[in-house]
């Protein structure tokens, strides 16, 4: 069976020894030569079999994600797991999470999927920044040919530590836990102007504070270090909050947020809600910035139009 996880390290002569600098959180191209022997997987959706980082796994993004009525839904622990022992994850081998890089929206995907991880006990990660356009941009080598991977027989239990449930959210928006909530969208969602289409209501989170994702990139798709990261929740005083709870429709934008703020900044108590707005939407709980009947039937026309 060929597996090539080391290969691309071999033929580009990269040393791959036990002394390599610590992994992660965030690797440029030129790093990833000194990380070791990761496990890369390569999150996207098209473009695998048209060139790929040698060695890397295709692990489609869509493999981590909840249904079309609720993109943020976490998969279900077994489902998860069955999906982590076919693409070879174990909780100790570092995996390298590749995505395209072609903006900086894109990163949330390889956010989302860092996060999964690290709930589910790998204890050693990091992203490609700026992800496979990147990569090329470098002048990296790349290979066509699919890789198989060696599966293996991970058991995971999926921890909370950086889960915001409903319920939990439902007690921040009540007063009856403190927490600050950063909704990560552009502004037109966070003012009830636009919505997702698998959401029942636009809006957003009572008390919530707009922090688009975009704040954490120089105008490029790659992020910017943890300096750059810290002086940002500094400015913001999310490093003063007791707890920092990230939201957006589909916990896509938010996963990019938690990941400045937790892995980056190195705030201490980071939450994702990953139904974030789309699944809260279709409860009864309170929202703010919901435009009224006539708004929402003005904005319907105009987008139609």
């Amino acid at each position: 069976m060929k597996t090539f996880l080391l290969s691309a390290l071999a033929v580009a002569g990269w040393a791959t020894v036990a002394s390599a600098a610590p992994f992660g959180p965030l690797l440029a191209p030129g790093e990833v030569a000194g990380s070791g022997s990761p496990l890369i997987l390569d999150i996207r959706e098209t473009g695998y079999d048209k060139g790929h980082i040698e060695g890397a796994v295709s692990a489609p993004y869509a493999l981590f994600r909840g249904p079309a009525a609720n993109p943020g839904e976490l998969v279900p622990e077994d489902e998860l797991e069955a999906t982590l022992q076919s693409l070879g994850v174990t909780l100790d081998r570092p995996v390298l999470v590749v995505h395209q890089g072609k903006d900086d929206s894109d990163f949330g995907a390889a956010a989302r999927v860092y996060w999964t991880l690290k709930s589910s006990g790998v204890s050693q990660l990091a992203i490609l920044n700026g992800g496979m356009n990147a990569w090329r941009d470098a002048g990296l080598p790349v290979q066509t040919e699919a890789v198989t991977p060696l599966p293996s027989d991970v058991d995971i239990t999926f921890s909370d530590q950086w889960l915001a449930t409903e319920g939990e959210v439902d007690e921040v928006v009540a007063g009856d836990k403190p927490a600050a909530l950063i909704d990560a969208r552009p502004p037109a969602f966070f003012e009830g102007q636009q919505s997702h289409p698998a959401a029942d209501r636009p809006g957003t989170l009572p008390g919530a504070e707009n922090v688009p994702h975009s704040v954490w990139f120089d105008g490029t798709p790659r992020m910017g270090d943890a300096g750059s990261a810290k002086a940002v929740a500094a400015k913001l005083g999310l490093d003063q909050q007791p707890e920092v709870v990230a939201f957006c429709n589909t916990g896509h934008w938010a996963a990019t947020e938690w990941f400045a703020l937790s892995e980056l900044a190195g705030l201490p108590n980071v939450k994702l809600y990953p139904d974030s707005i789309v699944g809260y939407s279709h409860g009864e709980g309170e929202m703010a910035n919901v435009p009224s009947a006539m708004d929402n039937f003005l904005r319907q026309i105009r987008g139609s139009n």
